[in-house]
This record gives C-alpha cells, sequence and structure tokens, in this order.
C-alpha cells in the first residue's frame, strides 16, 4: 500500500500554497512552507521511483530524472526571477554545489561507511569512468569555459555559445541514458551479477502507478509554488548572517540531493556500491545535462543575466575533485582511505563557501 505520507506531503504543500495567496509571508509561516516543500521534494522523488519501477528501462530513469530535475530548474528558476534583483550567479553557483555535493559528499560518505562496514567495496568501471568522463566534458563546458571565451565580457556565453552548450550538454546525457539502459546494461550492475539478473520486487499494479502519477505531478506544482513564495525569505536569511549569495545555490542543490544521497548511503551500507555509485554519476549528469538547457532556454526568451564561469578558487576546488575522483574510480575498489579524501574536500567546500 501506499505510505500515508506520500500523499499527505504533496495535500499539504498544496494547501500551504493556496494559504499563501491570501496571506502575507511571515518568518513563521515561511518555516513551515519551507518544510512542506521538503516533504513535496521527497514525495515527488518517491512517486517518480514508483512510475519509474512500472514502466522499467529506459522509460523508468527518464521519469525520475526529469521530475527530480523539474525540482532543481524551478526552484533556480523561482528564485531568479522571484527576486527584485535578478542573480545572475544562482545557475552557476547551484550546478557546481550539485557537482561537488556528489563528487566530494555523496561519494565520499558512500566510500567512507562502505569501507568502515565491509573494509572493501567494488563497482563496475566501464559504466563509472564514462560516466565520470561525460560529467568533466559537460563541467567544462558550461562551469569553465565560459571564463575563457572572447564573445562576450565577463564569465558568460553569447547566445549562440549558450545554445550550443545546452544542446551538447543534453545530448551527452541523452547518449548516456542509451547507454546505461540499453547498449551496455550491464556496465552498470554489480561486479557479481549480469544483465540477466534482476533482484527487484514486483512491479506496481497499474492503479498505483497512475496514483503515484498523478501525485508526482501534485508534488511538483506545490514544489514549483511553494520554492516561488519562499524565494524572498531565504535569500533575506542568506544576507542577514552575512553569507556569500553562493550559500543560496547550496542550499537548492542539498534540498535536490537529499533523497538521492539518502538512498546511495543505504546502498553502500548494504554492499551495493555500484548502485551508489550509479546514483551518483546520474545525478549529476541530469543536473547538468537537463537543466542547462532549462535555463539557457529561459535565459534566452526572458533575457535573464546568466553567468556561468567559476572564479579561481572554485576552479581549482572542482579540478581537485575531479583529479581524486578519477583516482577513486580508476581500480574499480574502494577503501576508508579513498571516503575520508572525499570529504574532506567536501569540508573544505563548504567551509571555503561560507568564509571566501
Amino acid at each position: 500500500m501506499m505510505p500515508k505520507w506520500t500523499w499527505i506531503a504533496p495535500v499539504l504543500a498544496i494547501a500551504l500554497l493556496g494559504l499563501a495567496q491570501f496571506v502575507a509571508t511571515t518568518p513563521i509561516l515561511a518555516l513551515i512552507d519551507a518544510i512542506a516543500l521538503m516533504g513535496a521534494v521527497f514525495a515527488a522523488v518517491h512517486h517518480a521511483e514508483v512510475v519509474a519501477h512500472k514502466l522499467g528501462e529506459p522509460f523508468g530513469t527518464l521519469v525520475l530524472a526529469v521530475a527530480v530535475t523539474v525540482i532543481e530548474a524551478s526552484l533556480i528558476l523561482s528564485l531568479m526571477m522571484g527576486s527584485d534583483q535578478a542573480s545572475p550567479t544562482l545557475a552557476r553557483d547551484t550546478l557546481y554545489a550539485a557537482v561537488m555535493i556528489i563528487c566530494t559528499g555523496v561519494v565520499g560518505l558512500c566510500v567512507l561507511l562502505g569501507g568502515l562496514r565491509h573494509r572493501e567495496q567494488s563497482f563496475r568501471v566501464e559504466g563509472a569512468g564514462a560516466g565520470f568522463a561525460a560529467l568533466i566534458a559537460m563541467s567544462g563546458m558550461t562551469l569553465v569555459l565560459p571564463s575563457f571565451t572572447l564573445s562576450t565580457a565577463g564569465a558568460t556565453y553569447n547566445v549562440p555559445q549558450l545554445a550550443f552548450v545546452a544542446v551538447m550538454s543534453l545530448s551527452l546525457w541523452a547518449v548516456f541514458v542509451f547507454v546505461q539502459t540499453i547498449r551496455h546494461r550491464d556496465y552498470f550492475l554489480p561486479p557479481s551479477q549480469r544483465a540477466g539478473l534482476d533482484e527487484h520486487a514486483a512491479p506496481p499494479s497499474s492503479a498505483q502507478a497512475w496514483a503515484s502519477f498523478g501525485l508526482l505531478l501534485v508534488s511538483l506544482i506545490a514544489v514549483v509554488g511553494l520554492a516561488k513564495t519562499i524565494s524572498p525569505s531565504i535569500e533575506r536569511a542568506v544576507v542577514a548572517v552575512g553569507a556569500p549569495k553562493a550559500v543560496i545555490g547550496i542550499i537548492i542543490a542539498i534540498l535536490v540531493l537529499l533523497p538521492e544521497t539518502w538512498a546511495a548511503v543505504r546502498a553502500a551500507r548494504a554492499d551495493r556500491l555500484q548502485t551508489s555509485i550509479n546514483l551518483a554519476i546520474g545525478s549529476a549528469l541530469a543536473s547538468i545535462g537537463l537543466t542547462v538547457p532549462v535555463v539557457a532556454v529561459a535565459s534566452i526568451a526572458f533575457d535573464l543575466p546568466l553567468v556561468l564561469g567559476l572564479a579561481d578558487k572554485e576552479l581549482v576546488l572542482l579540478v581537485m575533485t575531479f583529479m581524486v575522483s578519477m583516482v577513486t574510480l580508476a581500480t574499480g575498489r574502494t577503501h576508508v582511505m579513498l571516503g575520508a579524501i572525499h570529504m574532506v574536500l567536501f569540508m573544505a567546500f563548504l567551509f571555503l563557501a561560507l568564509v571566501p
């Protein structure tokens, strides 16, 4: 049966969204809205997973990835368009935070906890390496190259360049999904299994899948609406504590990645590191491959300022993270030391975001 919280959370979020249309947003109400928004995010991911399980691959993966990306893109656009002063670096900060949180925090926590419990764990290098290579290429085009192009001043793209990067990012993500779900599916299964073995539970009934699809739409509408409602409160809170505006992007990335992080950590503790790696790399690729085209189209259509290139400090941290990740993924085996290194980089990312 469907867990009660998975339908209570979206209904409550929609009710609060309706209330916000008639009542001024106070700090207490903004806090309640934020809690409801988080509940709607978890509910949306849950229902997306139910629909994905019913449809199977590759369509199931597409449903989950698109659902999560709608949440991320809606939060970014709500904050960009809902502020009195548009934040041209918000999309960059969110994408950078997502890559750093996944490659250092999520991977580090999974490897560390898995190593503490199981000593050594293994995964397929073929799949992880291909996905990580795509992530490096997409991150480089999106977050690095804008700082070095000559067509515009500053760390920005002109319209043709932005459109090109959006199409290339979407294309790489589509190829990755094709490889992961159809062409080389066995590359993404645990080393002890082959593509013919499935250990999944029985798929839900058609009625359950349709119910989850409807609640998924309700959850996404609630997320978009509540994000726009509380966006001024988030900006005021960040300014009030004296934190850099980049912290807003980190908050969005953490909010969006919480469900995937929880699932990845549980898999690692159950000695299924392959599942953790698939979740981590897949989430990072979807964050860039699907969010960048959405943000690019919005930027071009509504003439929103968009700065994508990273500053020097962030660029150095990104390069360090990719170098360490290449070492971690090189052999297909992990242990505690590798997890500790990733966690140190994650702490450095958080600390330097607060104390730049």
